[in-house]
């Protein structure tokens, strides 16, 4: 055990990346202590990656760089502004909605930051806000990226905990709303502190266009529901809703109705039950070409090549990352490690609230030294018999286990969202780092009030019937 424990954290520390870390980690083991065919071993690899839910992440990579492409990410931040801008500290409340919009097309932190991000913290800058409130609200609103449904990190723990991906996806909405709002409150405190006035005049007009596509996007489900009622299939009853919505959107040209409507039919989808979330990731890449070729016209061949490209990098290098975590937690299965480990936080306490905060610790600790799919790879197989044993939900787990993570990505060393906006931002790691800090305080707040309140997490689920 502290072979393969001792030999990963060693390679980590020399700064070795987290897939050979744990991929020489698990060799090493193998070779000096194992007699196992060289075939066992390449068959639990591949089943580490084998698995049909794992499809959906391609996908959903794929319809997040589509996005940016697509001239989508323009028009969530004009339907921000819209909305909120009127406000005190006007546009760090449109980097906040904006993310949550965004969030609901994308499903990962980094292409929240890299996306909407950049536009954000241009127009914050340019409104006179200090550069480091850009960089910090930014970074903290796309935290929201894996909570809101669709996410990534959602998929690969469902994989690993056998737990329905679609409750996963509609547990985390009102954890998702519970954090915009605590993001909001904070952006209000920091307006009045420092005297931010609005960035947009406030407007009937703009607000009642704003909700005027609100409405419209309200306005689906309900038609769609009607016509089901009404005597038609289901399929035909969306297609008519869908075609009607497509016509009022080029009729009245309204600048986010389009970019609304990509939650709505992931979820929808899921919770009635008519698509997979796989499924579902395949019909969000479809609907990002028809923003993107049809209604905005905004891509490219070169662009459409450009964003395929960067998926398969990105998966290429999710994929790697799961197949050397799998031969990892298969190790630290069959060497008693993960017995050993569960038998001492066992020990250390019976009580479920006890553990979870002793597991809020953990994962915030490993969260800033491991990639997120890595983490969920490798502490699944630990951590969840444990919580199951003491009653608590896997679906409550996951949330916990995804919102620490997410914290994780905003603290170096291996912060991907800090690397990112420190990029995008032109700012030394140390000064986005210093930047993120203050924002933090909204995060650890839903933290909590999410480990100790489950049902924040399992009521919507529960109501769909997704969840006991």
């Amino acid at each position: 055990m502290w072979v393969l424990l001792g030999s990963f954290i060693a390679l980590m520390i020399l700064g070795l990346p987290v897939a050979l870390a744990l991929a020489v980690s698990s060799l090493a083991y193998l070779l000096l202590y194992t007699t196992t065919p060289d075939v066992i071993v390449a068959q639990r690899m591949i089943a580490g990656v084998e698995s049909f839910p794992l499809l959906a992440v391609p996908f959903f990579i794929l319809a997040g760089n589509l996005m940016n492409i697509a001239g989508v990410t323009g028009r969530i931040y004009g339907f921000a502004v819209a909305l909120v801008g009127w406000m005190r500290g006007g546009l760090a409340q449109v980097n906040i909605i904006g993310s949550v919009i965004f969030s609901g097309m994308s499903g990962t932190a980094i292409a929240d930051a890299a996306g909407i991000g950049t536009i954000e913290i241009k127009a914050m800058k340019d409104h006179g806000y200090p550069l480091d409130v850009a960089v910090g609200v930014t970074a903290a609103s796309a935290t929201l990226g894996p909570i809101i449904p669709p996410s990534l990190p959602f998929v690969i723990y469902g994989m690993m905990a056998n737990t329905s991906i679609g409750a996963l996806f509609l547990g985390g909405v009102i954890p998702g709303v519970m954090m915009t709002l605590f993001m909001m409150i904070t952006v209000a405190v920091f307006a009045r502190k420092r005297g931010w006035g609005s960035d947009s005049p406030f407007s009937w007009t703009k607000i009642g266009e704003a909700g005027l596509e609100i409405v419209v996007v309200a306005a689906f489900p309900l038609v769609a529901f009607g016509l089901v009622k009404a005597g038609l299939s289901v399929n035909a009853a969306i297609m008519i809703a869908l075609a009607a919505l497509i016509t009022l959107d080029w009729w009245f040209d309204f600048s986010a109705v389009m970019a609304l409507m990509t939650p709505v039919i992931l979820i929808g989808g899921m919770t009635l039950g008519l698509v997979t979330p796989t499924e579902a990731a395949c019909a969000a890449v479809i609907w990002s070409l028809f923003l993107g070729l049809v209604r905005y016209r905004s891509m490219t061949l070169k662009s459409l090549a450009k964003a395929t490209f960067d998926t398969i990098e990105t998966t290429a290098s999710v994929l790697f990352i799961v197949t050397a975590a799998s031969i990892f937690a298969w190790l630290l299965t069959v060497s008693q490690a993960a017995a050993t480990l569960s038998d001492l936080i066992l020990s250390l306490t019976q009580n479920k609230w006890v553990f979870l905060l002793l597991v809020n610790l953990l994962l915030l600790f490993i969260g800033c030294f491991l990639d997120t799919i890595a983490a969920i790879t490798i502490t699944v197989p630990i951590l969840l018999p444990i919580a199951l044993k003491l009653g608590v939900d896997p679906i409550h787990f996951g949330l916990i286990m995804t919102l620490n993570l997410m914290i994780g990505l905003l603290h170096p060393p291996l912060g991907m969202v800090l690397f990112v906006l420190s990029r995008v931002a032109k700012l030394s790691v140390e000064q986005t780092t210093m930047a993120i800090l203050p924002w933090l305080a909204p995060l650890f707040a839903a933290l909590l009030a999410i480990t100790f309140i489950p049902e924040i997490t399992l009521w919507l689920p529960k109501t769909m019937g997704l969840a006991r």
